[in-house]
């Protein structure tokens, strides 16, 4: 297994590393026991947020006593330097640890920056300082913000959307962030679930200096990734073709589902209504096509154009439209116009 540096923060682990979200939605216990066998398989960096409900929790019951043995890298969405201090203390407290490895600004709308009027970013200062972090690193979903964050030369690590989906912009993103010494940490590198081969996402991280954080909840999820360890994933011209032939299909407008445009004013679950037409052909299509879903995706029909979506998408999309769009092949799909 290929191991990364996060630039200068020196944090050596293997290319392969746990993305916590997930674990919010199993029991404490399934949580504790994916999480010690994900570091018995032989990841050492976990990454997770104050805004993923009970994760933080989770990795603290499973690692407490252990602290030195892994990496633990979590975010803040605070606005204001009193939300920063206290965000931080009950992520110190519910992981159990007087300090975090990489403390991240999560999902940003700017690059926050010395003397902005917003006292962040000497927040984050002070706290290296009194030695609650080790390492200053920040999120973003946006390109103009991630590029603006990597120019600013002020942050440790980045973290942003990174799969076998990414655009030349993308690529070239991560090659500033080696140029300049910092970590590139990447996230959504199944692209919200619709990349379902794993060798291929995996062999596609091999070719860049990043370091994949792997949203897992189950144990088969885990043995895929682990398996890696073993079975180290190569970039194949059979696997390349595959490669290329997603990209053919997806790219363009979709939807990520991250769950950010939530929650919906009538209640339409936008994250996966919003790219039905590709789940329903990427994955077993009778889960998409049961009679709750046909009763969600109906839901479209009533959307007023609020807006609120549309202030909330990282990415940027025209939901509604996206929406409508989706919609219309559904209705096709179910109709037995169109098959899958």
């Amino acid at each position: 297994m290929k191991t990364i540096t996060l630039g200068r923060t020196g944090i050596t682990t293997p290319q392969n590393a746990f993305g916590a979200l997930p674990i919010q939605r199993v029991d404490l216990n399934t949580a504790v026991r994916l999480l010690h066998r994900a570091y018995d398989g032989g990841m050492t960096y976990f990454d997770t947020a104050r805004a993923y409900s009970d994760s933080e929790e989770k990795l603290g019951a499973a690692f407490s006593g252990m602290r030195d043995k892994i990496y633990i890298a979590s975010k803040t969405m605070a606005k204001t330097p009193e939300e920063f201090w206290s965000e931080l203390h009950t992520s110190l407290n519910n992981l159990k640890t007087d300090y975090l490895d990489v403390y991240q600004f999560h999902c940003v709308e700017r690059c926050y920056a010395p003397e902005d009027g917003t006292g962040m970013y000497e927040a984050m200062q002070k706290a290296k300082e009194q030695g609650k972090i080790r390492h200053i690193g920040i999120t973003a979903h946006k390109i103009g913000i991630a590029e603006e964050i990597v120019a600013s030369g002020l942050y440790e690590t980045l973290q942003f959307p990174f799969s076998y989906l990414a655009s030349e912009r993308d690529i070239a993103l991560v090659k500033s962030c080696e140029a300049a010494d910092m970590g590139f940490i990447a996230m959504k590198g199944l692209s919200g679930g619709l990349l379902t081969n794993s060798n291929a996402c995996m062999a596609f991280m091999s070719q860049y200096n990043v370091l994949p954080i792997w949203g897992i909840q189950r144990e088969s999820e885990l043995d895929e990734w682990l398996g890696f360890f073993d079975n180290e994933a190569q970039m194949t011209d059979e696997i390349r073709d595959f490669i290329e032939r997603d990209r053919t299909q997806l790219l363009g407008e979709f939807c990520r589902g991250c769950g950010y445009c939530a929650p919906c004013t009538v209640g339409i679950i936008i994250n996966q209504c919003a790219r039905m037409s590709q789940m329903v052909r990427r994955a077993p299509s009778q889960n998409w096509l049961s009679d709750y879903w046909q009763q969600e995706m109906n839901r479209i029909e009533e959307c007023i154009n609020c807006g609120a979506c549309l202030d909330r998408c990282p990415y940027e999309l025209n939901i509604p439209k996206l929406l409508k769009k989706n919609l219309e092949d559904y209705k096709k799909i179910v109709s037995g116009e169109i098959e899958v």
